[in-house]
C-alpha cells in the first residue's frame, strides 16, 4: 500500500512539473516575448541571447541551465537536481514548440499582467513538486552559505542586473515592463506555493490583552492561547496572546488589535512543515 501511495505521489509530482512548464512557457511565449517582455534569471539571459543570435529560445535554456543543475546535483542533492532537469528539458520543448504562435494580445499591459500571473503559477507549481526552472536560484542557495545575504536579495540582485540590461536590447520601457511582470510572477509564485490560505502563527504583547482577546474571539471567530511571559530587563510579567489564522485575515487583525493599543507589537510568521495539521484545526 505504502509502495503504490508513493508511486502516485511521484507520478502527480511528474505531471505538476509538465503542467508547471507548459504554463510558464505559454506566459512566456504567447503573452511576454511577443511583447519585448523578458522574465528574469537564466530565462531572462536565454531570451537576450536568442534575440541576439537567432538561435532557437528553448536551445539557450536548456544549456544555459545546465551547468547549475550540475553543481545542483552535487551540492544540493540528487531528487533536486533531477527534477530541476527535467522541468527545464520540458520547459525548453514547449517554448520551442510555442515559438511559431503569435502572441494573444498587443496590449503591453496586459501583456504584462497575464503573462506574468500564467508565468508565475507554472513556475510556482515546479517549485511547489521539488523543481525549478532557473540556475540562478541554485547559485543563491550555495551562496547563501557564503555570504551575509539572504536567498531572496540574491535572486533579487540578478534579476535587477538581468532586467536592466534588457533596456539596452529592448528599450527602457519594456525593460520597465519586464520589471513589473517579474513583481507579478514573483507574487504569484509566492500564493501558489504556500496557498492563498498559507497560516500565519500571531504573537501580540500588549497591555490591553483582555480586550484584544475578547474582540479576536467573538469578530474573528479564532480560538487563542494565552502565554506567561517576563520582562527581561523590567522583569514585569504580562501575558501574551498567541494565535493561528489564514494570511486574509491579517489584516483584520491587525484593525482589531491597532483599535485597543496602537502601540502594540505584533508578530506574524508562516507556519510551515508538519505543523499546519495543527494550525489548520486550530483555524477551522
Amino acid at each position: 500500500m505504502k509502495k503504490t501511495n508513493s508511486i502516485l505521489i511521484q507520478f502527480s509530482r511528474v505531471v505538476f512539473m509538465i503542467l508547471g512548464s507548459i504554463l510558464a512557457a505559454i506566459g512566456l511565449e504567447i503573452f511576454l516575448i511577443p511583447n519585448s517582455i523578458i522574465d528574469g534569471g537564466i530565462t531572462g539571459i536565454s531570451i537576450m541571447a536568442s534575440r541576439l543570435t537567432n538561435v532557437e529560445l528553448g536551445i539557450f535554456i536548456f544549456v544555459l541551465n545546465l551547468p547549475f543543475v550540475i553543481i545542483g546535483y552535487k551540492q544540493i542533492g540528487k531528487t533536486f537536481a533531477l527534477s530541476t532537469i527535467f522541468s527545464v528539458m520540458c520547459f525548453s520543448i514547449v517554448v520551442t514548440l510555442l515559438h511559431p504562435v503569435p502572441g494573444i494580445t498587443q496590449d503591453t499591459l496586459l501583456a504584462t499582467i497575464f503573462g506574468g500571473i500564467i508565468l508565475g503559477v507554472g513556475v510556482g507549481l515546479i517549485i511547489r513538486n521539488g523543481g525549478s526552472l532557473d540556475g540562478t536560484e541554485i547559485v543563491a542557495i550555495l551562496l547563501d552559505k557564503r555570504t551575509s545575504f539572504s536567498i531572496g536579495e540574491i535572486v533579487m540582485f540578478f534579476n535587477l542586473f538581468i532586467l536592466g540590461s534588457s533596456g539596452f536590447l529592448f528599450g527602457w520601457d519594456r525593460a520597465m515592463y519586464s520589471l513589473i511582470a517579474y513583481f507579478i510572477a514573483f507574487k504569484t509564485i509566492d500564493i501558489t506555493v504556500e496557498g492563498i490560505n498559507e497560516s500565519k502563527a500571531v504573537i501580540i504583547v500588549s497591555d490591553k490583552n483582555k480586550e484584544i482577546s475578547e474582540a479576536i474571539m467573538s469578530r474573528l471567530g479564532r480560538g487563542i492561547t494565552l502565554l506567561d511571559g517576563k520582562g527581561a530587563y523590567s522583569g514585569s510579567e504580562t501575558e501574551v496572546i498567541y494565535l493561528v489564522l489564514s494570511r486574509l485575515e491579517v489584516a483584520k487583525l491587525k484593525n482589531i488589535v491597532h483599535h485597543f493599543d496602537k502601540g502594540a507589537l505584533i508578530t506574524i510568521t508562516s507556519v510551515e512543515g508538519t505543523g499546519k495539521k495543527y494550525a489548520k484545526k486550530a483555524i477551522h
